[in-house]
């Protein structure tokens, strides 16, 4: 049985191997607070291992998604005392929770509403797949500000490519649900609630038809292959497929598929 850490910036949903984190701040648009970040990588790190948990959704409470990082704590922790060492060590620290995003075994949906800005933005392009309002708003505010999208930079280049996200970190340019569709943020975009709820009822419909040790092991291989030569990436391929062709998922895939029936990890939601 999965067990869940407590949490109080955060609230767990957990049905049908599917595990929804509401992001629960709305009094500061649920920045990303010293607080969030810890709780959201205790909830991660403790479902990494954990192939019952099949999905996960973020999703923010009040009617927005996330305001990006917690300027008052910046301000009152790191521009007051001019610590360069200790900001260093807060920025490597605040990368953990991107990559724990975007190396996560299970699949990441992010489900938008009003705004996800700065730091929320770059969270959003650590998913697997994003859905948003399409009057949602967007912008990388940070050289607006005076700073720059440091740990997320890499994220939303992998999400939106080299051209396009540069041109959006550097002008800190704003656009909304329609245009984020466009630019290839958002997989998919709705005009209200229900609408996003039904996009991600689908997806999680295929997600559970799908093996989940596969799924993390083909997560695991697209994070491995990412920039390396062709031929190194020939002999990971190869032998990520020959483990899973041993496997006892495979072994059941290939045995549903000539009996005609479904495997035994699919799962249909309620």
């Amino acid at each position: 049985m999965t067990n869940l850490p407590k949490t109080e910036t955060l609230e767990l949903d957990l049905k049908q191997g599917w595990l929804t984190i509401w992001f629960n701040q709305p009094g500061n648009r649920n920045a990303l607070s010293d607080a969030l970040v810890a709780e959201l990588a205790a909830v991660l790190k403790g479902v990494r291992d954990d192939r019952t948990v099949r999905g996960i959704t973020l999703r923010g409470r009040g009617g927005v998604f996330c305001a990006g990082a917690d300027l008052k704590n910046f301000k009152e922790n790191f521009q007051a005392s001019g610590d360069r060492s200790a900001t260093i060590t807060m920025s490597i620290g605040a990368a953990e929770i991107f990559d724990l995003v975007n190396t996560a075994p299970q699949v990441v949906i992010v489900l938008i509403e009003g705004a996800a800005m700065a730091g929320g933005f770059g969270l959003s392009c650590c998913a697997d797949v994003v859905i948003c309002e399409s009057g949602a708003r967007f912008a990388m505010t940070e050289t607006a500000i005076g700073v720059t999208p440091a740990q997320i930079s890499p994220f939303v280049i992998q999400k939106l490519g080299y051209a396009t996200g540069r041109r959006l970190m550097l002008t800190a340019a704003r656009f909304d649900g329609t245009q984020a569709h466009e630019l290839g943020f958002a997989d998919f975009i709705a005009d209200d609630v229900p609408g996003l709820e039904a996009i991600e009822m689908q997806l999680r419909k295929q997600v559970l038809g799908a093996a989940p040790g596969a799924v993390a092991a083909t997560k695991e291989l697209l994070g491995q292959i990412a920039s390396k030569p062709r031929e190194e990436v020939i002999r990971l391929a190869a032998e990520n497929f020959a483990d899973r062709m041993v496997s006892d998922e495979a072994k059941e895939g290939v045995a549903s598929f000539f009996e005609k029936r479904k495997p035994n990890w699919v799962v249909k939601p309620e």
